[in-house]
């Protein structure tokens, strides 16, 4: 999830500046960019084994199977182990000791291999034991942003598994989109494909692509649905990519902020959230009350700067309590 590159409708055009057609899909589909045949039968058979694992052994089983695997990944994979050490000495800076490094490094591992796992059988896995295993927090401020009938926009960061916060916000019942990059990795459609095909709830969710058209971002809005992105940004999109710089973790570094303003001209509440995964398979969807209640007659800049430096003080705090949780590394 990006940002949207331009926030008006009457300047939709593509990252190459010419007028895109509207109804161009944004995210590839597997239809028009079908998984190549190895990359087919070899997502079919880690799928096949991670289901008998877990019908043989339960989820638990599972769980511990992965935690046990991302073991052997810390102790083999040096080049990945360094860039985690490395990110987390960048974020926390003189509280990143080495004792501080390894721990968080070995959970951040264990984390993403159990959560990967989780993602990639979890249209095999009964509604009812996926839904049992989320814990809602703040959620009200959501429901309370939908009743004021202009939409919600939700703003993430680069800390948690926020594809599964996603698939299962859907299987909740919430009419949600996302805004991303538009190159999906084959192995994302495959299994994207396979949750339309399972749940029905997940048909209804959107993914718009950082480079089409906002429209389909304010529509979403204006139908008094939910939006989500990344603001937090390791690198530049493109020379359109719209930012704002800000404080963050004590350097100054810049978020994205083209659906932050779709949001903001739609009148939309802002909002913000986080997925937690805990041992077990457990997941805690956590939504923050709204970042600002804008003023009558506030400056859109002002607005904008206004969410980001909240935004930027809740990252920091989610951060601080799960260092394991960095992703985009």
């Amino acid at each position: 999830m990006t940002d949207a590159e331009s926030a008006q409708p009457d300047q939709e055009r593509s990252s190459g500046g010419a007028p895109r057609d509207e109804n161009a899909p944004g995210i590839l589909s597997i239809e028009e960019h079908p998984v190549p045949l190895m990359t087919l039968l070899r997502i079919r058979f880690v799928r096949f084994l991670l289901v008998a694992v877990q019908r043989c052994f339960t989820l638990t089983g599972l769980y511990l199977l992965g935690c046990a695997f991302a073991i052997c990944e810390y102790i083999v994979d040096y080049r990945r182990r360094r860039r985690v050490h490395n990110k987390l000495r960048s974020y926390f800076k003189e509280e990143a000791t080495a004792s501080f490094r390894r721990k968080y490094a070995i959970r951040y591992f264990m984390r993403v291999r159990c959560d990967k796992m989780f993602y990639t059988i979890m249209d095999r896995i009964p509604r009812n034991k996926i839904v049992n295993r989320v814990e809602l927090t703040g959620i009200q401020n959501i429901d309370d942003g939908l009743e004021q009938g202009r939409g919600v926009y939700v703003a993430l960061c680069h800390f948690g598994s926020h594809h599964i916060a996603g698939l299962l916000m859907a299987l909740l019942g919430y009419e949600l989109a996302g805004v991303r990059d538009g190159k999906e990795s084959a192995v994302r459609r495959y299994i994207q494909n396979r949750y339309t095909e399972t749940f029905p709830e997940i048909r209804r969710m959107k993914m718009f692509a950082a480079n089409s058209f906002p429209r389909g971002i304010y529509r979403h809005l204006q139908q008094n649905k939910i939006v989500a992105s990344l603001l937090d940004a390791d690198r530049k999109r493109g020379q359109r990519t719209k930012t704002e710089s800000v404080q963050l973790f004590g350097e100054e570094r810049d978020v994205l902020i083209g659906p932050l303003q779709i949001a903001i001209r739609c009148q939309s509440v802002m909002l913000q959230g986080f997925i937690v995964s805990k041992s077990r398979y457990r997941y805690e969807v956590v939504v923050t009350p709204p970042l600002v209640d804008p003023k009558p007659g506030a400056e859109e800049t002002d607005i904008i700067q206004d969410v980001v430096r909240h935004y930027a003080a809740g990252v920091e705090e989610f951060a601080r309590k799960n260092p394991d949780h960095l992703m985009n590394i």
